[in-house]
């Protein structure tokens, strides 16, 4: 749940729906919305730190660091990883060799070129 609440955030960040310097829910708030325990946001909350997203100041609550990474580009990528790790596992489950996963990467590679 915590990566749920994690990802929803990048993605607000990512969008432009939460800028630089705003105030996100606090801990309590959020968990009591989503009606998950306290210790799922701050977990959400401490990796969004972590990740130089989120900046927390102790008694003035979380809000969106003025520096954010480039969010759009790593998600992104984080998403192709994901769908190539899956079609990777589905090959392998076809018996599919490594070689065979690259080409046909490559062929559809070629088709989306075509398709533009």
């Amino acid at each position: 749940m915590y990566l749920q609440i994690v990802d929803q955030v990048k993605q607000r960040v990512a969008s432009g729906d939460w800028a630089p310097g705003q105030e996100i829910p606090s801990i309590r708030g959020l968990a009591a919305d989503l009606k998950v325990s306290v210790i799922t946001v701050k977990r959400a909350y401490a990796e969004l730190e972590q990740a130089g997203i989120i900046v927390t100041n102790q008694g003035k609550g979380s809000c969106i660091a003025d520096s954010v990474p480039d969010l759009g580009s790593r998600m992104q990528e984080e998403e192709l990883y994901r769908h190539l790790r899956a079609a990777a596992e589905l090959a392998l489950a076809l018996g599919w060799s490594a070689r065979d996963i690259a080409e046909a990467l490559r062929n559809v590679q070629q088709q989306a070129k075509q398709e533009k």
